[in-house]
């Protein structure tokens, strides 16, 4: 079983790689069914994971000169805020037992993996039905950063990283692209520094809260980072709409799945 976590770290990276998001969304339903952790250290170690991950793609897309800096610190500045609020004060606030449906118990736990399974569905079906990412290499349109609305998102995606451990790449790229009008490449680059940051700065807010396996969190980071490495390097050579289809189908199948387990399984 730990074979096939590692493999699936792995695919991790190379996901986040090639498009900037998505991969991380996976982070978490990987330590829980393929390591064991319990879904609320998973969240954590998500962050550390998912957080030097991007990093390093970050770099990389920094060296390229694909990261619009001005952006990332509209984004960033609102959604680590938000990141960093929920993971030191309001996440250790939320009791274990939250309340009963009929005589099953609702746990913070169950309540997680239910609310991660339901965030790999809606971001699965926008990576499949979603085409506007094939203006892939058309010119970048500099024009009026729309504040308000990258900071609505950007605390939406602060509350999805600071409450399940995900990245929040899956609403990153559609925002970027869509309402910021920047290049597939570009906004990859920029989604993964925001992603870098976010991620790193909730795992600081939960050091405190968590004993950390710091040899297995090296180890699962090490592999990831692997992995965007091989990522950046396919994203070069392969169309990237038709490799985000197919792993979008694969989060969906993976999304009902742990949907299935926590709410048929558990009891």
């Amino acid at each position: 079983m730990q074979t096939t976590g590692y493999l699936a770290s792995l695919f991790i990276g190379i996901s986040l790689g090639m498009m900037g998001g998505g991969g991380s969304i996976l982070t978490v339903p990987v330590l829980v069914y393929l390591f064991g952790i319990s879904p609320l250290s998973a969240t954590s170690y998500s962050l550390f994971v998912v957080g030097a991950t991007s990093l390093v793609g970050a770099v990389n897309g920094i060296a390229n000169r694909l990261v619009r800096f001005d952006i990332a610190f509209v984004f960033g500045l609102a959604s680590i805020t938000t990141v960093f609020v929920t993971r030191k004060w309001v996440l250790p606030l939320v009791p274990e037992h939250l309340f009963h449906v009929g005589r099953f118990p609702i746990t913070h736990s169950v309540l997680t993996m239910v609310l991660f399974a339901v965030l790999m569905v809606m971001a699965a079906v926008a990576m499949i039905q979603n085409e506007s990412h094939a203006a892939e290499e058309t010119r970048e349109q500099r024009s009026r950063i729309p504040v308000f609305k990258l900071v609505s998102f950007a605390i939406a995606a602060g509350l999805a990283t600071g409450f399940l451990g995900a990245g929040g790449g899956f609403l990153l790229i559609p925002v970027l692209v869509l309402l910021v009008k920047m290049p597939m490449k570009k906004a990859v680059g920029t989604s993964l520094l925001i992603i870098a940051l976010n991620s790193l700065i909730g795992f600081y807010g939960d050091l405190e809260n968590f004993n950390i396996d710091w040899i297995f969190l090296f180890r699962i980071t090490a592999i990831a980072v692997t992995g965007i490495l091989i990522g950046g390097m396919i994203n070069k050579k392969v169309n990237g709409q038709k490799l985000k289809k197919i792993f979008g189908w694969f989060v969906l199948v993976m999304g009902i799945t742990v949907l299935i387990r926590e709410l048929f399984f558990q009891y």
